[in-house]
């Protein structure tokens, strides 16, 4: 069934039922009258008051919750410093601190960002909730007297520090998982081609931490009924109804080079009437966040980094992966010692894989694996190519009947991995890095892409939680080329985070 909206000098909106199975929508501006094709679009039946409010709710539901969270995250590392130490106790003036807090996170935004993003994390914000809480902490030591009876010691500073950090980034992460399956779908309005339409429908259907959808699309040139070039009350009008009768919350705008004015007006209408509004720049799909934004004289321009980490970047890289390797392979040798030995109990073969793999600047290394198949698995290869479940040259099945039972486990568990811990102390991968390719693979990347080639492969990366045989191999270029020009000591924290969530979730194979 095919839904029509027209929206008329009047300002009503009117619907009506047709036999086909597009959805129009008629906008009829100063201009004259074009018609814009949204597939599929399908508004809710909600009563009219509700309708265009959606997203202020929401955002304030958003804020008292992180309002909640931080007050909580407050006064729980407060009553703990106070519990550990006998001869300190907590003051009632010490709610004087929660106001504080409130105004600090305000200044710095921790308030204000959700509003504006598609997809709501903590650990983004993590840097900045590392600031409030060395401020919350200064301010406790300065005026500790107001805040505790007895001695207030270094230590109990320290612990403070440490201890609100945490609670604030768990009391976030808990308020935004809370408030996210609370709401509602984003309902989001799609300006721009095709293709990249495709693009992001399918990053907003991957979920973790977004809950959006597209109802349509229209072209630049078609959305003309969307905008106002002049700022007109009858005109803001007309489109304020027609986006309630969709019960529009965000427009994604993806302009081209030639769309620059009609973007402006779209901007501008849409910030008018109240519907968020996000930009998919083209330039940042090459360059990502790896921009310095700088005004010439009231033009904005933006300086590019250069796809290269630095030799005291490289250093800092190379030391953060040796701690953590030899940390984890410590820490974790006696479930090391227990997959082994499930191994040789299992089957028949070696505890390891080897297999050759494409490392930095094109030298070959053998990488290691925990074995998850039976000896034969390359002879049966062949046989089962009409299964292949990959794309663009990469061979993966999701059952596949040469992996054994122990093997299945390891591989949901991403135990398998774990020996390439030792590639890493011998400098051959990093933790966080490019994906290493076998020889075959690699030969298929060409051009500037195989700039790749000058990072450390990685035992993880983003590639792998995107899901490395999912995307292809052009987009796992464009990765790698991004993670070196944006690299940093906080991105592979961070990519490291999210790969253990990911292995939690059974997302590991």
């Amino acid at each position: 069934m095919a839904r029509q909206v027209s929206a008329r000098g009047s300002g009503r909106v009117d619907t009506s039922t047709g036999a086909d199975s597009a959805t129009t929508v008629t906008g009829r501006p100063a201009r004259g009258q074009k018609i814009i094709s949204l597939a599929g679009l399908a508004a809710p039946s909600l009563p009219e008051a509700s309708r265009g409010q959606w997203s202020s709710r929401r955002d304030a539901g958003v804020r008292f919750a992180l309002g909640v969270a931080d007050t909580s995250s407050l006064a729980v590392a407060l009553v703990l410093i106070a519990a550990i130490s006998p001869t300190t106790h907590l003051k009632w003036y010490a709610v004087g601190a929660i106001p504080i807090l409130w105004l600090a996170a305000k200044i710095i935004g921790l308030y204000d960002r959700d509003e504006l993003l598609l997809r709501k994390t903590t650990l983004d914000e993590v840097p900045t909730v590392f600031q409030l809480a060395t401020l919350c902490t200064m301010l406790c030591w300065l005026a500790h007297g107001e805040v505790y009876s007895g001695p207030f010691k270094a230590r109990d500073a320290l612990f403070l520090w440490l201890l609100l950090t945490l609670l604030l980034a768990l009391g976030r992460t808990l308020a935004r998982a809370v408030a996210l399956r609370l709401s509602g779908t984003e309902r989001c309005l799609f300006v721009g081609d095709e293709r990249m339409a495709a693009a992001v429908s399918d990053k907003l259907a991957q979920g973790r931490g977004v809950r959006a959808t597209l109802i349509g699309r229209v072209q630049m040139v078609e959305a003309e009924p969307w905008s106002s070039s002049t700022f007109s009350i009858q005109r803001l009008s007309e489109i304020r109804s027609l986006a309630k009768d969709m019960n529009l919350h965000r427009v994604i705008i993806a302009p081209t080079n030639d769309d620059t004015a009609e973007m402006h007006d779209l901007i501008r209408t849409f910030d008018a009437i109240g519907v968020r509004v996000t930009v998919v720049p083209r330039v940042l799909e090459v360059a990502g966040t790896a921009v310095e934004f700088d005004d010439l004289h009231g033009l904005t321009v933006m300086g590019m980094r250069r796809f290269k980490v630095s030799g005291s970047a490289g250093a800092l890289k190379r030391a953060f992966d040796l701690v953590m390797a030899l940390t984890m392979l410590l820490a974790l040798s006696p479930i090391l010692l227990a997959v082994a030995i499930a191994i040789i109990l299992d089957s028949r073969g070696p505890i390891f894989f080897r297999q050759t793999r494409v490392g930095r600047n094109g030298a070959e290394f053998e990488m290691l694996k925990f074995r998850t198949m039976v000896p034969d698995a390359e002879r049966m290869k062949a046989d089962l190519l009409g299964r292949n479940e990959a794309k663009e040259g990469f061979f993966k099945i999701m059952d596949d009947p040469r992996v054994t039972k122990v093997g299945r486990f390891l591989r949901h568990t991403s135990l398998d991995e774990l020996p390439q811990l030792l590639n890493v102390l011998r400098g051959e991968m990093s933790l966080v890095g490019p994906r290493p390719l076998i020889p075959h693979e690699d030969q298929r990347v060409t051009g500037w892409h195989r700039r790749r080639l000058e990072l450390t492969p990685g035992m993880t990366g983003h590639w792998q939680l995107q899901g490395s045989t999912r995307i292809p191999l052009r987009e796992m270029a464009a990765m790698d080329f991004l993670y070196a020009a944006n690299w940093s000591l906080w991105t592979d924290i961070k990519v490291l985070l999210r790969t253990v969530l990911h292995i939690l979730a059974g997302r590991g194979h």
